[in-house]
């Protein structure tokens, strides 16, 4: 399935979300290569919510330059195309854990969200139109953090989200990861 095809499937979970995911289909449509970093405005993204083996626990990077605990993730590089192989390439640079693997039934992508960056140096502050997979770590994996990007790892238990200080987006995100990693789903 294309990029467009996933983004056209998606159904949002809200007003905001569904704001979003036209103004990334339109922003999809109207580029050749979304995720290409040159484009200075605005550029697709991928991340990755990266649940337990056995669904009780979500990993969170702490983001070095944004000083805060997000879910993996980042910019595509020369070459990608879909949003699942940014988001599980970053899971894996960012969390050290080999194996991770897309959730086999969840939706792709499982959310997705517009957030600004600011400007650092001489790049100017721009926004990331971010593609959020469901990504699943193997039994019993214990991150090794790339420390270029990070200032560490962790797993956080379902009742220690606050601790991340989750948006209202990374709280959607959140409780449609929870969904699907809890309940059986058809």
């Amino acid at each position: 399935m294309s990029l467009l095809e996933s983004l056209m499937r998606h159904v949002a979970a809200d007003g905001l979300e569904a704001s979003h995911l036209a103004q990334i289909i339109e922003f999809a449509s109207d580029h050749e290569q979304p995720f290409d970093r040159s484009i200075r405005d605005a550029h697709l993204t991928g991340s990755a919510v990266v649940v337990s083996a056995d669904g009780r626990s979500v990993l969170f990077v702490y983001h070095r330059r944004l000083d805060c605990w997000l879910q993996p993730g980042g910019h595509g590089d020369a070459g990608e195309t879909m949003g699942e192989e940014v988001a599980l390439r970053e899971a894996r640079e960012e969390t050290g854990i080999s194996g991770l693997a897309l959730h086999p039934t969840a939706p792709r992508p499982l959310d997705v969200d517009i957030h600004r960056i600011p400007a650092r140096g001489k790049e100017p502050a721009h926004d990331h139109l971010d593609l959020r997979y469901l990504v699943v770590a193997p039994s019993g994996a214990e991150p090794d953090p790339c420390n270029v990007e990070t200032r560490g790892a962790r797993w956080f238990g379902w009742d220690d989200i606050d601790e991340v200080k989750p948006d209202l987006p990374l709280r959607r995100l959140l409780a449609k990861a929870r969904e699907w990693v809890q309940e059986p789903q058809g």
